[in-house]
């Protein structure tokens, strides 16, 4: 038992880790962690944490390695927006929180899982508290890349890079973490390309299954302009409604707790001018964390119909690597006799265009028509 059990696919950086638990000389007041999507950039943080506050190192069953990788430890603080932005607000807090001494343990922690949301107000607020860090706080700091981090920030941390784990780890971290049958757990690791939390939701929810084969099947259907609009309508519209049905029991669960915390009459047609202002906000951070979740649908099915082309493309050259889809092979054998290669490599770039567009809070709807018209099978 050790509380890397779960970083899994990357000996290097738990090395590295290992090695600064270790040898106190090795050791910095803050860690940049970077990897792709999926590759466990928060968990090998929090596991990082639980060996710093560890008696052994990482044992992994002691109660500080257990509240430390819960997030429920007295020293371990992870910051994680659900919205667009980490604001300076926020940030000014956790340099606050950084001043304090640890409360039990030998080191006080603070993960910030989005580093790369940092508005620049906000991580200049940071800076100087990694400029003059106070004794015994370390920073974990993660992000998809060094790129997605201001150079004042990243150029004060030591960084550590994740690579993606392989199809193997992750459906073998599924079988033993959460007891999914092995084919299940194979198949949704190589469906959600070695990406573990996707992987698992895909592995223990039908409705994300379905989806997917949905947005899989688009690739074999789009032939004409409105063919491409329709595609494009359909990519939205499953975001927002799988949006909706995540987030309608929650808000309305929120709404009800912050009435009660006011001492609110629910039942009243109208409200006292302090407690409409705290429901404009509420429904504000509300808005803007949907927002934020149907994005990131949209950009996850975006993922997976580049996987498609990607597939396609490896069945056109003869490459003999394995298909991420292969249980769509149909549809993948279809994009593959009508686009010569040079057009499916067209195909991925159309895709990965509308992602940065759709990153650069361009309207969605707009980005994907753009892309599907791209993406018509050739006549």
């Amino acid at each position: 038992m050790s509380v890397w059990r779960d970083v899994i696919g990357q000996e290097v950086a738990v090395a590295t880790l290992e090695h600064a638990v270790s040898i106190p000389a090795a050791m910095t007041h803050a860690w940049l962690f970077t990897g792709p999507p999926g590759s466990g950039r928060s968990v090998a943080a929090r596991a990082f944490a639980a060996a710093l506050l560890c008696p052994d190192g990482g044992c992994g069953t002691c109660r500080e390695c257990r509240t430390a990788l819960e997030a429920t430890h007295a020293d371990v603080d992870v910051i994680a927006t659900e919205g667009l932005t980490i604001k300076v607000e926020q940030a000014r807090d956790l340099v606050q929180l950084a001043a304090r001494s640890p409360s039990v343990g030998r080191y006080r922690v603070i993960i910030v899982e989005d580093a790369d949301r940092l508005t620049e107000r906000a991580a200049d607020a940071l800076l100087k508290a990694l400029e003059e860090p106070t004794p015994r706080t370390v920073w974990m700091l993660c992000a998809p890349s060094v790129e997605d981090v201001i150079i004042t920030i990243r150029s004060r941390s030591r960084h550590v890079r994740l690579r993606t784990p392989s199809v193997e780890a992750v459906a073998d971290l599924l079988t033993r973490r959460d007891g999914i049958d092995p084919p299940m757990a194979l198949y949704a690791a190589r469906a959600a390309q070695s990406h573990v939390g996707l992987a698992r939701r895909l592995a223990r929810d039908e409705h994300a299954r379905i989806r997917r084969h949905d947005v899989v099947a688009l690739a074999a259907k789009i032939s004409s302009v409105g063919d491409a609009v329709g595609a494009a309508g359909d990519l939205v519209t499953i975001a927002t409604e799988e949006s909706a049905a995540a987030s309608s029991e929650r808000d309305a669960a929120e709404r009800a707790r912050l009435m009660e915390v006011l001492g609110a009459d629910p039942s009243a047609r109208t409200q006292p001018p302090h407690i409409r202002s705290q429901l404009s906000s509420l429904e504000k951070e509300q808005k803007t964390r949907a927002t934020r979740f149907t994005r990131d649908v949209i950009d996850r099915s975006l993922v997976d119909l580049l996987s498609v082309y990607r597939d396609a493309l490896v069945l056109r050259t003869g490459a003999g690597t394995p298909l991420i889809n292969e249980d769509s092979r149909q549809v993948v054998q279809r994009v593959s006799e009508v686009f010569e290669a040079e057009a499916l490599l067209r195909a991925m770039d159309a895709i990965g265009t509308a992602r940065e567009r759709i990153g650069a809070n361009v309207n969605p709807l707009l980005a994907l028509e753009a892309m599907a018209l791209q993406l018509r099978l050739p006549r």
